[in-house]
């Protein structure tokens, strides 16, 4: 069959200006990069709180591989379920106060698989519009009817529940903190119209894991709504600097995912260094509130430095600021404009976003400095002059 199609579909991309490429880093991730060569302030990174290349961590990982060497060997039900597994699963339910934990080798597998597994034919999903497409492919893949309601839209919400088959099992699922426009969802509305409606409520909390709360055990742990929400879904990579997911809940929940769950049941477990370096995170996230402290200070100064410029950042609550521009082109020559003057903050562009929302995404770390944050607000207001 031939091959040629690819061509003719990356020219596609390439005409349309969604053409994407890695670029190279050659440094540890922090508030600043080696980028392609060049040493650039890092406004690109979900690393919040600048740990992922904390020693606690590397030493942490260094332990497990000395004891337990480099890989699992097999998926956890055959012969890939390490103590450090089980070890990793039981501080993740404390930490976000559940029975229960599981963990997932990302967020993306961890979406498709809880979503696919709770609902299938005859059942129907209520999802946020701004959903992350983990959620969106999870909602295919269960088969469910999904309901798209407006983003953080409450009344549209309430109706489509109202008008749900009675019989049906219902889902809501919403991210606490949005991936790409940085804002809080309604939680608390959320909540009482799945108790009002015999629905469940799964949450992603990938972007609050670390972040919020006063533990950093995330947003329904900040509002305290840890008994009243189901499925507790986020992930190890973020603002705990490694790599996984996990989700919180019921025994019976997580018994149920070890026993239908197919992207945990059909994947070889993660490596016993991943595992490590999570715990340590774990504790380090609870040991040093003032790395939370940092990063909120730092999104407030960046924010209003920003603002005080002329730019429009949304609604956002977290250390994610979309700074909107529009159009994928426009948004793309803007990103390349910081970057050459030594600011990397990524364009992100359809599918990506809705079209027509193309943005650069902007987000912080506790390790920024304040001298960084000067220089990054003196280059976006030339670059603004520029344009």
């Amino acid at each position: 069959m031939s091959t040629s199609f690819i061509a003719s579909e990356l020219q596609r991309i390439t005409d349309a200006g969604l053409y994407r490429r890695l670029r190279r880093v050659e440094s540890d991730q922090d508030s600043t990069l080696t980028l392609d060569g060049r040493e650039v302030i890092n406004l690109s990174s979900n690393n919040y709180l600048g740990i992922a290349n904390h020693p606690a961590l590397a030493a942490a990982a260094k332990e497990a591989i000395d004891r337990y060497g480099c890989g699992s060997g097999a998926s956890r039900l055959i012969s890939g379920n390490m103590a450090l597994h089980e070890e990793l699963e039981a501080k993740l339910a404390e930490f976000k106060g559940t029975q229960a934990a599981l963990v997932f080798n990302s967020g993306y597998q961890a979406n498709t698989g809880i979503l696919s597994t709770l609902v299938g034919d005859g059942d129907v999903i209520f999802s946020d519009a701004l959903n992350h497409a983990s959620i969106i492919d999870g909602c295919r893949l269960s088969r469910a009817r999904t309901q798209v309601y407006r983003h953080c839209d409450l009344g549209q919400l309430e109706q489509q529940l109202k008008d749900a088959p009675s019989g049906a099992r219902k889902l809501i699922v919403t991210e606490t903190i949005f991936s790409m426009d940085g804002d809080e969802a309604p939680l608390v509305g959320v909540v009482d119209f799945a108790e009002k409606f015999n629905a469940m409520v799964m949450v992603d909390e990938a972007h609050a894991t670390g972040v919020f709360g006063a533990n950093g055990a995330g947003v329904v742990a900040k509002l305290g709504l840890g008994e009243r929400v189901a499925i507790q879904m986020g992930t190890l990579g973020k603002a705990l600097g490694g790599f996984g997911a996990y989700v919180a809940g019921s025994a019976a929940l997580r018994d149920l995912l070890i026993n239908r769950c197919r992207s945990f049941i059909f994947t070889t477990a993660l490596p016993p260094a991943v595992m490590a370096m999570a715990l340590a995170a774990i504790d380090l996230v609870k040991q040093e509130p003032e790395r939370r402290e940092a990063l909120s200070a730092n999104c407030g100064m960046l924010k209003n430095g920003l603002i005080q410029l002329g730019f429009e950042l949304g609604q956002s609550e977290s250390p994610i600021l979309p700074l909107i521009v529009g159009d994928a082109g426009k948004c793309m020559k803007f990103s390349e404009q910081l970057l050459a003057n030594g600011v990397f903050a990524q364009g992100i562009r359809p599918p990506t976003v809705p079209p027509g929302t193309s943005r650069v995404r902007i987000t912080l770390m506790a390790t920024h400095t304040a001298g960084q944050i000067e220089r990054v607000l003196k280059v976006f207001e030339e670059v603004k002059a520029q344009a």
